[in-house]
């Protein structure tokens, strides 16, 4: 089993909680989640959002342990703020270990495996949606607790199962905002006009572009953990690209370094990275898509992705100190504005419920199965995306 075996220690941003501990629920609960991947090795916007999430829960007294469902540069078993991480390598038991959970819990191509798990036992099922793609609705559906990561997602997730019989919807749902706790990312701003990720997705074309025609700018590319990325010629002198930096390293080699960030995603569920930009004040220039809207609010700057004019005016107007304080300004109190909510207290709740809840009288999850109709997978550009890491940071 693997919370007997002797386990190693992951050290993140900071040790300090998200928030402080409230009382935990009248028993210890064991929370067992299976992903893909999970920080500090798989340097995703979803995984982290996450951890995020797992992190005040354990603080809360309950056992939390994450299941990994792919081979990863961490092969023994070890633990991150209270986290214990078990890597596939070690991970045979999983199905058995399961059966004991209180809650299970999943997100993106895993759900379907822990929907199966959870019927024979009555288990509560939380599932977490990163996306509108229609298999990540499909797939929660019948869930005791379903998490959305923004407003538009929850709207679009209540469009989808409109069509779906009282016994599929999902039992609860509600949403929580990527927790982004500001003073983990706080720094002084740099003086680069940062990319993060240069997959053509999220903007590795324009990124290069951008550094060709505003020379009086140093433009700073981070690689991505997925995807190809798009290199910038070797001739432009004002462009440096870093490899991939993990969660702990972004304040001191990205937001130190950085003065502007961009973000121009085909598309973007949310936008952690601008969310953990603001926390500097740094202004971000970003496409306009549903969950970027959402995630800047006033403090976006906002321009068309395929509008390399608009792109370059709204850079070389943050070269006007006047400028860039107002944005930095905006940025500060739009990163106090999220910082001061309280999802994660609701999602505290809402677990410990469900603990509480058990044995339940009927069985609520239902498998679909984990395809979907043809006619239902149309309705974006985001189709075509391979999602397996979900919105992806870096």
């Amino acid at each position: 089993m693997p919370d007997r075996r002797e386990s190693s220690h992951v050290d993140t941003v900071a040790s300090r909680p998200l928030r402080p501990a409230a009382p935990r629920t009248s028993r210890r609960m064991s929370i067992t989640a299976r992903v893909y991947g999970y920080p500090p090795a798989h340097n995703a916007g979803s995984e982290w959002m996450l951890h995020s999430m797992l992190r005040p829960l354990a603080e809360r007294g309950h056992r939390v342990t994450v299941w990994l469902s792919h081979p990863g540069t961490i092969d023994r078993t070890y633990d991150i703020d209270g986290v214990r991480v078990v890597p596939f390598q070690e991970g045979a038991d999983f199905a058995a270990e399961a059966q004991r959970a209180d809650v299970l819990l999943s997100h993106f191509e895993n759900v379907p495996l822990i929907t199966g798990l959870a019927k024979s036992r009555q288990i509560p099922v939380v599932v977490i949606c990163h996306d509108n793609f229609a298999t990540s609705f499909h797939n929660a559906a019948g869930a005791d607790l379903v998490v959305y990561n923004s407003e538009w997602i929850r709207r679009d997730g209540e469009i989808h199962y409109a069509r779906y019989p009282a016994e599929f919807l999902p039992r609860r749902s509600i949403v929580v905002r990527p927790p982004v706790l500001a003073e983990e990312y706080r720094t002084e701003p740099g003086d680069c006009a940062t990319l993060v990720n240069l997959n053509p997705d999220k903007g590795g074309e324009l990124f290069w572009q951008l550094a060709a025609w505003t020379p009086e700018w140093h433009f700073l590319g981070v690689r991505g953990a997925y995807g190809q990325q798009v290199m910038p010629p070797p001739r432009l002198p004002n462009c440096e690209v870093l490899d991939s930096v993990t969660g702990k390293e972004m304040r001191t080699h990205v937001y130190g370094r950085s003065r502007v960030m961009l973000m121009p995603s085909l598309y973007e569920s949310w936008g952690r990275v601008a969310v953990e930009a603001f926390a500097s004040g740094i202004p971000v220039i970003a496409h306009p898509t549903p969950g970027l809207v959402e995630s800047l609010g006033e403090a976006g700057i906002f321009a068309y992705r395929d509008d390399l004019n608009a792109w370059t005016h709204a850079l070389m107007s943050l070269r006007d100190p006047a400028n860039w304080e107002r944005a930095s300004a905006r940025a500060r109190a739009r990163s106090d504005e999220l910082t001061k909510n309280s999802d994660l207290d609701e999602w505290c709740a809402a677990v410990e419920a469900l603990g509480e809840e058990r044995p339940r009288t009927s069985l609520r999850v239902r498998g679909l199965g984990s395809l979907v109709e043809a006619d239902a997978m149309g309705g974006g550009p985001e189709d075509g995306i391979r999602r397996t890491g979900g919105e992806r940071r870096a």
